[in-house]
Order: structure tokens, then sequence, then C-alpha cells
């Protein structure tokens, strides 16, 4: 699936390459902050999700919901899913890297690791996106500006764990793993977008009910073998939580993604994480009463900084 082409130059690119363009339109901007919302959001739920509900159980829940709905969806608008084959190959590729193992880490993780903390290692994933679509992806070239632009963000985003945090103070074995969890599920979503780009063609709506309905099949039998969640008695919260999860930050979220990495490339889109940390931060300082640190602000205006500079034109 990943085999390549070559231009005129020799660069290796991405099988099927899009032509690129740093100038980004009110619509993938719009985009961007639509998926900032979403995702942003999703830290907080999933730390009421789990409250009583175990991780498979509430990432099986997320992605049958958000399968359901863009299914239905799809079949209303009188569009139908693949037919049966190899077209399929690379949604289940995309279904394993960006859905079933990193919402499982995510979740998992995030039964000991705060919202806000949850959403600011998720940073990670604009390092690594850029890195990877360097050399994979046509037109994203990993420039001088773009480079000095993310570090610059990623120096708000050490601002926003605090010394503590990023010293890896405060925790025991537990802890560090759990957040090795969340930083493994952000390296997944960096792989998947770079994927996205090269191997997801044709609709963008069947594209994202396949993938997700794929993720659903794998996720759902095995939340049912090992967790048995009809045994279980979760607070109401938690159940809205997970339908909610299904609906926005999944359904509605995977149907934007596509457009976004379809419209602005890997390198664009993976700036969501670098802006949903604040988004996470704050409904965990508003809606869960956790207490981000004193510098957090600083942090967010240095991630503001860099996802400006990184995306201006030099003069």
């Amino acid at each position: 699936m990943l085999s390549a082409t070559h231009n005129k130059n020799g660069r290796t690119l991405g099988a099927a390459a899009y032509p690129m363009s740093n100038q980004r339109t009110p619509r993938d901007w719009a985009l961007l902050l639509a998926l900032v919302a979403m995702w942003g959001s999703s830290f907080m739920f999933n730390t009421i999700a789990v409250a009583s509900l175990p991780p498979l159980t509430v990432v099986a829940g997320r992605v049958g919901v958000a399968a359901i709905v863009l299914i239905f969806i799809v079949y209303a608008l009188g569009k139908r899913l693949p037919a049966a084959g190899k077209a399929w190959l690379p949604y289940l590729v995309i279904a394993v890297v960006g859905n079933a193992v990193p919402f499982y880490l995510i979740t998992w993780g995030q039964q000991v690791v705060e919202s806000a903390l949850a959403g600011i290692l998720m940073a990670i994933m604009p390092l690594a996106t850029i890195a990877l679509a360097h050399f994979l992806i046509a037109g994203e070239h990993l420039t001088r500006r773009r480079a000095t632009g993310f570090a610059i963000g990623f120096l708000g985003i050490v601002l926003l764990m605090g010394p503590a945090a990023l010293a890896g103070v405060g925790g025991d074995a537990l802890r560090i793993v759990s957040q090795l969890a969340v930083l493994g599920g952000a390296l997944c979503y960096a792989l998947q977008s770079v994927l996205t780009r090269l191997i997801i063609k044709g609709d963008v709506l069947v594209s994202a009910a396949a993938t997700l309905f794929i993720a659903a099949v794998i996720v759902v039998p095995v939340a049912l073998w090992l967790e048995r969640p009809w045994l279980l008695t979760p607070a109401t919260s938690s159940v809205v939580a997970v339908v909610w999860l299904g609906v926005a930050p999944t359904a509605i979220a995977t149907i934007l993604y596509f457009m976004l990495i379809r419209s602005a490339g890997p390198s664009f889109m993976s700036l969501v994480n670098y802006l949903s940390p604040g988004v996470a931060v704050m409904l965990g300082l508003l809606v869960l009463g956790e207490a981000p640190q004193a510098n957090a602000y600083l942090g967010l205006a240095l991630i503001l900084a860099g996802l400006a500079y990184s995306q201006s034109r030099p003069r």
C-alpha cells in the first residue's frame, strides 16, 4: 500500500501524492478549530467514563456508537460501504493504528493520568508527525520556520506540564506506565495521520464509516469477552460520556479529520494536539476541579505563538 513514485528531483513521494500548498483556507482553519474543540474535550469525557466503566468497555462503546452513527448516515444518503475484498485493507490499517490501539492506550492511561495532563502528553504527536511527513509526504518539507514554530509550541507544552511533571516526579510505576500509554497513543495518531494521507482515498464519509466499523468489529468482541460489561452497574454520567465520545469526538471528528488531512496535510492537522491541551486544561479546571500550575497561561501563549509562526509565510 505504501508504494512510492519520484518527482523530477528524485524526491520520494507517497503513493498517489496530492499536491500540497502552504496556503491555508478559512475552511482549513474552521476544520482545525472544530477538531480542537472535540478532541480537547474528549480527555475530560474519558475521565468521566472510566470513573465507573473499565477502559476496554469505554473504547468499545465509543467506536460502536460512532460506527452505528456513520453507517446510518452513509446509507441514509444513498451511499454504500465497499464490497468485501482488498478495498478494506486501508481501512483495517487505520482502524488498528488510529482507533483501536490508541483509544485503548489513552483510555487505560486515564484511569491514573488526569485529563489535563493527558491532553498535554499528546503534544508529542505534532513533532512525530512532521518528522514522518518530511520523508513520506510530498510538499510536507520540514522547513526551518515550521520546525522553529513547532519547537516554540512544544516549549509551551513543557510549561503547561511543569518542571515536576517533566522530571517524572510524583508517581509510582503504575503512574509512569500510564503516562507512557498516553504517549504511545500520541505516536499512533502521528503514524495514522501520515498513513491516512497516503492510503485513504475516495468518499470521506464512506472512509470514516468503514474505518470505525472495522474498529468496532475488533474492539467490541474483546470487551465483551474480557470485561463482561452487561454485569456492570455504571453511573449514568459514564454512560452519557461514552455516547458523547462516540457521536462527537469519534464519529463527527473522524469525518472532519479525513477532510482536513486531504485538504491541508498531516502536519497542519497535527496542530490540533498543540491546541487541544488548552481545551483539556480549561475543562479540567472549570468542570473537574483540577488545578493547572500557575505557568499554564504562559505555556498557552507560547503554544499559540508557535502555531502562528509555523504557519506564517516568510517575507
